[in-house]
């Protein structure tokens, strides 16, 4: 059986081959209003083994911090906890499957993307479509030679931990399983743009993660413009996955920052455009300083 990927994952950036991870400048912003001064860091969530080592900037900002905030945690959970609480969410309700809740269109593309891989479609009958969506998206990381295990997040929860800094979350992997989980009202257009995705893979990333390493702002707005369609579909994953994660995060930030030197590390589009986290803070009068 084919492993799922933890599915925050889902939505990552894409780190070059020829990347060198701790050379790289890469997004750090310090945040100040006060007497307090606190860090944001843009990660990316999968990786490969040039990315292992944080920049020597990163690791200071983390020691200089008295915690560190992250999407969710799940290095504090064992695998067998992470599988416990996901199942209930992955898996269909009732006597649904796979095939019923696609088009025969989709499921049999699907089907053939499966078949090409030598893996038999039956396997993921009774899982929900976005979690086969994050199982299509780990196989074609991991052709690239990229994981989780070499992405950002981990190694920066990593470090806190060997330097005795606290590691807290801003949410609960249920909270995020919930939100996939609100996305399958739109499964056929999941799968139709993950398709898509998927075909102009190698172009992509190359650019968007040099955008990443420089902390180029301007550049990091427009593949969150177009990692978003007009449709039904990329308006409500924009509204899910951005934008009411944003804001919930913002609330907690205004509460903790006036007292708590943080290292805020996210997922790097959640800083860019109207609703991000960058924009946000400007609005609460902090001044965010690039490093």
């Amino acid at each position: 059986m084919v492993k799922f990927l933890s599915p925050f994952i889902f939505f990552c950036f894409f780190l070059s081959l020829f990347s060198t991870f701790a050379n790289a400048e890469v997004g750090l912003w310090k945040v100040e209003k006060g007497q307090k001064t606190s860090y944001l860091f843009g990660t990316v969530h999968v990786g490969d083994k040039q990315m292992q080592g944080l920049p020597v900037k990163v690791k200071t900002a983390i020691k200089n911090s008295d915690k560190v905030m992250v999407e969710v945690n799940l290095e504090a959970l064992s695998p067998l906890a992470i599988q416990q609480r996901s199942m209930p969410f992955m898996l269909l309700k009732g006597n649904q499957t796979l095939a019923s809740q696609l088009s025969p269109e989709v499921y049999n593309k699907l089907k053939a993307y499966f078949a090409a891989k030598q893996i038999d479609i039956a396997l993921f009958e009774r899982y929900a479509p976005w979690a086969v969506m994050v199982t299509m998206l780990q196989l074609e990381y991991q052709k690239l030679g990229f994981t989780d295990k070499n992405g950002i997040d981990k190694q920066v929860i990593a470090f806190a931990n060997e330097s005795n800094i606290a590691v807290d979350e801003f949410e609960t992997l249920e909270y995020q399983l919930e939100m996939f989980s609100q996305l399958s009202v739109h499964s056929n257009d999941m799968l139709k743009e993950t398709f898509a995705q998927m075909a102009d893979l190698n172009t992509y990333f190359l650019d968007l993660v040099a955008a990443w390493r420089s902390g180029d702002l301007k550049k990091l707005s427009h593949y969150y413009n177009v990692s978003f369609s007009d449709d039904k579909y990329g308006q409500l994953a924009e509204q899910l996955m951005i934008i009411e994660r944003n804001n919930n995060w913002i609330e907690i930030l205004k509460e903790q920052l006036p007292n708590t030197s943080l290292f805020v590390a996210v997922g790097a589009l959640h800083l860019v455009e109207q609703y991000g986290l960058i924009a946000q803070l400007k609005a609460e009068g902090y001044t965010i300083t690039p490093l």
